[in-house]
């Protein structure tokens, strides 16, 4: 069944809590490089993390930009009701998986993670899987363009 040409007020709802979500993402990426020192305080991340994240291979920040960067405008995109929504949401979850088989499979950060950071990746897996569900089903309705 077709919304055709009318926005669903969940649409609104799923948006506001997508530019929270992923906007917070998009925000500790960008942090990390403007003012790490400032923002790694802010966010508690110890020294020992910090040297872990500075001996990730470079291909590694690419997955983190397409994750957190892909899932921000992909949340402007739903709101703007366009089909490029689906598409970025997609290069989200690649990005995100990428850098799941990094943290668990090529790294040893795994063993350094906590119950806390476990769950962390958990709600960001079930948060980017939603957002991407969400997209493909209203475009399936007719409600992207």
């Amino acid at each position: 069944m077709s919304e055709g040409g009318v926005r669903p007020w969940h649409l609104w709802a799923v948006g506001l809590l997508g530019l929270l979500w992923n906007g917070f993402g998009a925000t500790d990426f960008a942090m990390t490089f403007i003012d790490r020192e400032m923002w790694f305080a802010t966010m508690g991340v110890t020294a020992e993390q910090a040297a872990r994240m500075d001996a990730m291979p470079t291909w590694t920040y690419g997955a983190w930009l397409a994750g957190t960067w892909g899932a921000f405008l992909g949340t402007v995109a739903l709101l703007f009701r366009s089909r490029w929504a689906v598409y970025l949401f997609w290069v989200s979850m690649i990005g995100l998986l990428v850098s799941l088989v990094y943290t668990f499979g090529l790294s040893s950060f795994r063993a350094d993670l906590g119950q806390s950071d476990m769950m962390m990746y958990g709600f960001i897996f079930l948060g980017a899987a939603f957002f991407l569900w969400y997209a493909i089903t209203i475009a399936r309705r007719g409600v992207l363009r």
